[in-house]
């Protein structure tokens, strides 16, 4: 790619395609920055000043009204209108570097709308602490060592390896998915609707919402718990704990909710500040469990280390009704916490980087800290205990056999006789007490403290995600009644209706004050939308769109899919009907967003399924010979150009004496309007947008009429916004002796794609389904199996430097060996290089320059054809680039197997035909074989999601 500042072409280039977004304002066209080539002496006029630096000439400016080159890859060019930092800027049209001139000259760049002053957080901040905090939650001082009282450290372990195993795949799906580009606000919604579409996007978007907002109240309830628990050991109870649950957790989500209006800011400061209490009251439990065990606590089932507890806890104990299953069902909410960072991803400064990294990060971390603080426990208190401190026994060997031989033998052992919990039930001991945590820690009040700090850091967490992923789904107006919940407020753009509608939920939900009732109900909500983000990251690997990129590697499209099916399945063994309920829930949401058709495009994966399926069929249709019975008719229609659009026609003949008719873009839009119901040139969205020919080797000794017929196809594509690209191989395009030869080539280079290992038997066999391909198709290559090790080398010239380039690269998550960066493109070609361009068009020049005025007329009316002096001295600039260009691909490239690089254009009616062959004979010359291209200024390369 050389880095151009001018705006009419570009050179070595694949990223100067104008996006759908760039709307130009009213009808006027867009302005052009007016910048010049760095660098130089005037040309002396010949091209041979070999060393020298050109100059851009005030009559190049003048003459087309703007300079002559595109300008250079710049992020700008891909920001859309829905950018929150940045500027958007435009750039011509193809239609507008084909037609007649323009005559403003100034590049605009149109400021968008940012968000001064809106906070955004790093990755340790916004995801690493948001995630830990939430995924500690209720569950970890409260209901742990019940979960593994009950199934036993045995199955405990499967119960955290299993949720961990869940949430890390999930992790690894949604690294990649959030890697494919900008992500922006909405967590999971976005990913998965901008992935799989609206219909998937919209049903899980309100589903995952409410889990959120139920989880609020989950985690409030537990809160709650515990202060009714301290009141009933001081005999304070309100009006009974049931009630007072109630009360309590009411309070609290409204004090929630105060910190959460206020603001992003201040509810960052309030999870560092609950962050630092939750770690400290973590460590006191592993310190407390190495201190020695006084009376009171014995009495309470806690015995310090002991291996024979430890071996009594190992197998499973289930008790009222429980199963691995529903315990599995309560523990698993404690780890859905994963998704904190994501749905806060519009706040975040960079989410491509944070997500995944604080994400995984988040998951090992608490993993390890559950797992750690549960074989503790295991390892320190029995199952049940009675708390009376007079039910002791005799230490001596003969005393304790004949008590020591029913379920609680360790404890017998350690002197205490809890025989009467096999009887009548017990209040302590792990399967009885909640607060087995407070008991055990060495500061009983700091595990309290720490109680609170978990509880309300993962209510208020979900409290600010709900919001945020209900307005992100309100916003793009899928169901067109939650509009109302699009609206922010403030620098954040904070979503306060959005806060008031959590606030009902939660509070419908506390009223149920059971945390074992509804963490099960969230369960299969979190669970589906995890198994859709795994099946979102499977679905696009599967699609091989090309706009599939993801920037983070370490996933695998079958993981992706087991993650998924394991959630389907883990959903129904928590609760058959509730995920039956939910699906049928979400079933309902799809039906309805299908049905209701929003008006939204996001390139969906399953847009690309369809694509790609259709394609298959239509090919497999080859193979299959025609039957009376399947007749169906097929009509071509063969007319005339319109009168205003003479050249239609070459293009139509051109078509049918070569390659076999291809209606044009323009029948495409005429024929519906003439004929009813009639649909040309392909079906749907197959139809052609590129038109790939030969270079014409014999231009020089062909008639004119030929060389016109074959400018005048590239003029037509340009005309019609076709891709066009024109292969030039010495060989001609008969390779078997190539493939017969070599096989495998191992060395390939492109401007701006250079390649490794193509094989040229299957270089055009490439899914090439969009325009603009400079920089898409040496990709697309690299993902099909046979060119999977090629490598790209990228050249630039000028600005941008390395260091943007590569910085534009990273965004499109395009992988890259090297950047090399040219900084001679302005200087003058050798004498060589223009002595052979100057023998190339001697035949076709006109000399009018010497010759009297009227010979000179005579000869520009009799040869109208040939090239002027004038023609030469307007286009100047542009020759000398394209000599040059060729010496810097011979300098660079002479060994490469295949080259790719941006063909020029040609202004129509201003370029003769047999300059603009030479300009493509030149750039192209004594090179392997290389392919021009020339986009149709249509975005197909994009940084967001």
């Amino acid at each position: 790619m050389v880095s151009q500042s001018r705006c009419e072409e570009p050179v070595f280039t694949a990223s100067l395609m104008e996006n759908d977004a760039y709307d130009r304002i009213g009808d006027e066209p867009p302005n052009y920055e007016e910048t010049s080539f760095s660098g130089g002496t005037t040309s002396n006029g010949n091209g041979t000043g070999n060393g020298e630096h050109r100059a851009v000439r005030l009559s190049v400016v003048s003459a087309f009204g703007h300079d002559t080159l595109d300008r250079v890859p710049n992020i700008n060019f891909y920001r859309n209108a829905g950018s929150v930092s940045g500027n958007r800027a435009v750039r011509p049209s193809l239609q507008e570097l084909h037609d007649v001139f323009q005559k403003v000259s100034v590049c605009s760049v149109i400021p968008l709308d940012n968000k001064d002053g809106a906070v955004r957080f790093g990755w340790i901040k916004g995801v690493l602490v948001r995630c830990m905090l939430n995924i500690w939650g209720v569950m970890l001082f409260i209901r742990l060592s019940w979960v593994f009282g009950q199934a036993g450290w045995g199955l405990g372990i499967v119960v955290i390896a299993l949720s961990c195993v869940v949430t890390t795949v999930t992790g690894l799906s949604m690294s990649a998915i959030c890697t494919n580009g900008v992500v922006r606000g909405g967590g999971a919604y976005y990913l998965i609707s901008r992935s799989l579409g609206p219909e998937f996007g919209g049903s899980i978007g309100l589903i995952f919402a409410f889990a959120n907002a139920v989880a609020v109240a989950m985690y409030v309830v537990g809160f709650a718990e515990t202060v009714v628990d301290l009141l009933k050991e001081n005999d304070a109870i309100m009006i009974d704990e049931l009630n007072d649950i109630r009360i309590i957790g009411c309070i609290s989500v409204v004090l929630l909710l105060g910190i959460s209006v206020a603001g992003m800011e201040w509810e960052a400061k309030a999870q560092i500040g609950l962050l630092i209490i939750l770690l400290v009251a973590i460590a006191n439990v592993f310190v407390g469990t190495g201190i020695p065990a006084s009376t009171d606590k014995k009495s309470k089932g806690f015995f310090s280390y002991d291996v024979k507890i430890f071996m009594e806890n190992l197998p499973p104990d289930f008790r009222d009704g429980e199963t691995f299953f529903s315990v599995f069902a309560i523990f698993f909410p404690a780890a859905t916490g994963i998704l904190a960072g994501a749905n806060i991803s519009g706040d975040l400064k960079d989410p491509q980087d944070a997500l995944p990294k604080g994400t995984l990060l988040a998951i090992l971390i608490t993993g390890v800290t559950y797992l750690g603080i549960a074989l503790c426990v295991s390892a320190t208190v029995v199952r049940d205990a009675t708390g009376n401190i007079n039910d002791t026994i005799a230490t001596g060997m003969d005393i304790l056999v004949p008590f020591c031989n029913g379920t609680n033998i360790a404890a017998c052992e350690q002197g205490w006789n809890f025989s009467s919990c096999d009887v009548n039930s017990c209040k302590f001991g792990s399967m009885n007490n909640f607060q087995v945590m407070t008991m055990v820690s060495g500061f009983g009040p700091l595990i309290t403290a720490g109680t609170f700090s978990a509880t309300l850091s993962s209510a208020l967490a979900s409290l600010v995600s709900a919001p945020k992923v209900f307005q992100a789904l309100c916003k793009d107006n899928i169901y067109t009644a939650l509009k109302f919940f699009a609206k922010g407020h403030g620098k954040n753009n904070e979503p306060i209706r959005g806060y008031v509608l959590t606030f009902i939920i939660a509070v419908a939900f506390i009223i149920i004050a059971d945390l074992n009732v509804i963490a099960p109900i969230i369960s299969n909500f979190f669970l589906a939308s995890y198994a859709l983000i795994n099946f979102s990251c499977f679905h696009a690997s599967y699609a091989k769109s090309p706009g599939w990129r993801p920037a983070y590697r370490y996933y695998n499209m079958w993981l992706s899919l087991f993650g998924a099916v394991l959630c389907c399945g883990v959903m129904f063994v928590i609760n058959w009907w509730a995920a039956l309920l939910t699906y049928a829930i979400e079933i309902f949401l799809y039906v309805y967003v299908t049905v209701k058709k929003p008006n939204v495009n996001w390139g969906s994966s399953t847009q690309a399924v369809t694509f790609v399926s259709a394609v298959n069929n239509a090919l497999s249709l080859t193979g299959v010979e025609d039957h009376v019975k399947n007749f169906r008719p097929q009509c071509i229609v063969l007319t005339g150009a319109p009168k205003n659009r003479p050249a239609l026609l070459d293009l139509a003949h051109c078509f049918t004496k070569n390659y076999g008719l291809c209606l044009t873009s323009y029948f495409q839009s005429w024929l519906p309007k003439t004929l009813n119901n009639v649909k040309a040139s392909g079906l749907g969205r197959l139809k052609p947008n590129i038109l790939m020919m030969g270079f014409k080797k014999d231009w020089r000794t062909a008639d004119t009429a030929g060389v016109q017929s074959y400018v005048g196809v590239l003029h037509d594509a340009f005309e019609f916004e076709y891709g066009t690209v024109v292969l030039r191989m010495n060989q001609g395009l008969d390779i078997s002796h190539i493939i017969k030869a070599q096989g495998e080539y191992t060395h390939t280079h492109a401007h701006t794609h250079t390649h490794q290992c193509i094989k040229y038997s299957s270089l055009w066999a490439c899914d090439i389904n969009r325009a603009g391909l400079t920089l898409l198709l040496p990709y697309i290559l690299t993902t099909r199996k046979k060119f999977k090790d090629c490598k790209m080398r990228i050249f630039i010239a000028g600005q941008p430097g390395r260091a943007e380039m590569k910085s534009l690269l990273e965004k499109f998550r395009i992988k890259y060996a090297d950047i090399h960066v040219i900084d001679d493109i302005t200087q003058n070609p050798n004498s060589n290089s223009w002595k052979m361009f100057e023998d190339m068009i001697e035949p076709f020049r006109l000399h009018e320059g010497s010759k009297s005025t009227t010979l000179a007329e005579a000869l520009r009316k009799d040869n109208p054809w040939k090239i002027s002096d004038a023609e030469l001295d307007t286009f100047e600039e542009k020759t000398n680039l394209q000599v040059r260009l060729n010496e810097l691909l011979q300098e660079n490239s002479r060994a490469a197997n295949l080259i790719i690089v941006s063909m020029p254009i040609a202004r129509l009616g201003s370029v003769s035909d047999h300059l603009y062959m030479a300009w493509l004979d030149i750039l192209t010359k004594n090179l392997p074989p290389t392919v021009l291209i020339r986009g149709n200024h249509k975005s197909v390369l994009t940084f967001y999601s």
